[in-house]
C-alpha cells in the first residue's frame, strides 16, 4: 500500500517538474548561469602571453673590404676646364664683381668712420709652414679657406712679394664670422645688423698695399669652392683653416681637392690644437686614408704633398 501511494506520489509531481522546466524564463536563467561559468571559468586561468616572433638581429656594419667601401666616400665631381693662373683674377672678377675690383672706391663713404686703418688678427698666421711650403711650391695661385680678418693671407702676400712672385691668393670667406664672435671682436662694426668683417679685411688688404694680390670671395666655403672648380680655377697650394667641427673640415678638404693642381700641396691649421677635439685632425687622417696620401706635420699644421 504504501508503494503504491509513493508511485501515485511521483506520478503527481512529474507534470510538476516538466511544468517548470518548460517555462521561457527558465531558459533565461540557464543562459546566464552558463555566462556566468564560463566567464569565471576563463578568469581563473592563467594569461596566456602571445609570442612575438624572433627577429634577427641588425647586422652591424663593418669595414670588412676597407679600401672598397670608402670609395663611398669619394667626391669625384669633374670640374671645368682649368683657368691658365694669369687669368684667375679676371675670372673672380667678371664672375663674382661685375668685371670691377672690389677696391675701386673703397670704403664707401657711410662704412668709412666704422673701420680701423689696420685690424689683424689671425690663429697659427705666421708659422713657419707658410714659408716653407711657399719656398718650395713657388705657387701662381694659393687659395685660402676660412680668412677672418686676412692675417694669413696677408703674411702669404708678403712672402711671395719677398720671393718675387706673381701669386694671386683668392680669400674664400663668407665673412661673417660665427654667432657670438663680437663678444671677442667687439671693434668690428655693424650696420643694421650686417656685420662689416669683409670691409675691415678689404680695409687689411688695402692698408697692406696688397689689392694687386689679394681678392676675396665673399661666400660660404662649400658654395665658393664649388663655383671655383665650375669656373676651372685651380691652385698650386691651398690652405684650409675654416670650421673646425668634422663636417666642415671633411667638406672643404675634400672641396679644395678637386681645385688643386697636380702635383699641388694641401695644408691647413689645428691638427695638434684643441679644435681638434671637434674632428680636424680625423677629417685629414680619413682624406689621407682614402686617397693613399701621407701626412706631415709642421707645427700646428697638417700638409699633404699629392705629388
Amino acid at each position: 500500500m504504501k508503494v503504491d501511494q509513493r508511485l501515485s506520489s511521483n506520478h503527481q509531481r512529474k507534470p510538476i517538474i516538466t511544468k517548470v522546466f518548460t517555462h521561457p524564463t527558465v531558459y533565461i536563467i540557464l543562459l546566464i548561469l552558463s555566462y556566468s561559468l564560463g566567464y569565471l571559468s576563463q578568469s581563473s586561468s592563467p594569461p596566456t602571453t602571445q609570442q612575438s616572433p624572433q627577429l634577427p638581429d641588425p647586422p652591424v656594419f663593418q669595414f670588412s673590404n676597407l679600401p672598397t667601401q670608402l670609395d663611398n666616400f669619394r667626391v669625384t665631381t669633374h670640374c671645368g676646364e682649368t683657368v691658365p693662373a694669369q687669368l684667375v683674377s679676371q675670372t673672380i672678377l667678371d664672375r663674382v664683381f661685375n668685371g670691377i675690383s672690389p677696391y675701386t672706391n673703397f670704403p664707401p663713404p657711410d662704412v668709412t668712420s666704422l673701420l680701423k686703418p689696420k685690424r689683424i688678427k689671425g690663429w697659427g698666421s705666421y708659422a713657419t709652414v707658410f714659408r716653407n711650403l711657399i719656398q718650395r711650391v713657388k705657387p701662381r695661385v694659393i687659395i685660402e679657406v676660412g680668412t677672418f680678418l686676412g692675417a694669413s693671407a696677408l703674411h702669404m702676400a708678403n712672402l711671395t712679394r719677398a720671393l718675387g712672385l706673381q701669386t694671386q691668393i683668392i680669400c674664400v670667406d663668407d665673412f661673417r664670422g660665427w654667432p657670438g664672435f663680437r663678444d671677442r671682436f667687439k671693434d668690428i662694426g655693424m650696420i643694421n645688423g650686417n656685420v662689416l668683417l669683409l670691409y675691415q679685411f678689404m680695409q687689411n688688404v688695402v692698408s697692406s698695399n696688397a689689392t694687386g694680390s689679394v681678392l676675396p670671395l665673399p661666400f660660404s666655403t662649400a658654395s665658393g669652392l664649388q663655383k671655383l672648380c665650375e669656373w676651372g680655377v685651380a691652385a698650386d697650394l691651398i690652405e684650409i683653416d675654416a670650421g673646425h667641427d668634422f663636417i666642415s673640415a671633411w667638406g672643404d678638404i675634400n672641396r679644395a681637392y678637386r681645385i688643386l693642381r697636380p702635383g699641388g700641396v694641401i695644408f691647413g691649421h689645428d691638427y695638434f690644437t684643441a679644435a681638434d677635439n671637434r674632428g680636424v685632425r680625423r677629417a685629414v687622417n680619413l682624406f689621407a686614408q682614402i686617397n693613399n696620401f701621407n701626412i706631415s706635420t709642421d707645427g700646428q699644421h697638417w700638409v699633404i704633398n699629392t705629388t
